[in-house]
């Protein structure tokens, strides 16, 4: 029997937390005692250049290793990556994907012409910016990622998130994930 895996790109620059919003939901499957691999694909480490990381969860032991050509589910945490990078490219039909967008979603669509996805958008820097007081929305947009997915619960998400940002910080960050779990559209 082969394991239910599902694949999941998340497209930031560099900065943004891209790498640690993979790892913070594989640490929330784990809670949840599924099977993950989470990972980073860089191109030149720098401040604002355009970094993928990716992490596959599943219920059941995988073997699989390679860089996800075909994910289920695609997070585009910088809107700006939406003029420059094909985001898309490789998304399973039906699959998901969630944008920090601040305008309207009819606008969104143009960019996604011809995949057949469900689309969502929350405005995950207005939420970060707001609530932790900077645009750094990479777990404001897991909180929207949660909502539409259900890949893993709230809790578990929150749970790790709280242990990797202590005190202060970890509370903003809750409140973000929660306020983007319930604005995403």
């Amino acid at each position: 029997m082969v394991a239910e895996i599902t694949d999941i790109r998340i497209n930031g620059r560099g900065g943004q937390g891209a790498v640690t919003a993979s790892r913070l939901l594989a640490e929330a499957a784990i809670l949840e005692g599924q099977y993950v691999h989470a990972f980073p694909n860089f191109g030149p480490e720098r401040a604002g250049a355009p970094v993928t990381s990716y992490a596959r969860i599943s219920p059941e032991p995988f073997t699989e290793k390679t860089e996800v050509y075909e994910p289920h589910i695609v997070v585009v945490i910088d809107p700006t990556l939406l003029d420059d990078v094909p985001v898309a490219k490789g998304l399973k039909d039906g699959g998901t994907i969630v944008v920090n967008y601040d305008g309207m979603k009819d606008n969104l669509v143009k960019f996604f012409e011809g995949v057949h996805a469900n689309i969502y958008k929350v405005n995950g820097s207005k939420i970060a910016t707001e609530e932790i007081g900077r645009n750094v929305p990479n777990l404001v947009m897991l909180g929207a990622l949660i909502k539409v997915t259900n890949i893993v619960k709230l809790e578990s998400l929150v749970k790790v998130t709280l242990n990797r940002f202590r005190g202060v910080l970890g509370e903003k960050n809750e409140v973000a994930i929660n306020r983007a779990f319930g604005e995403v559209e």
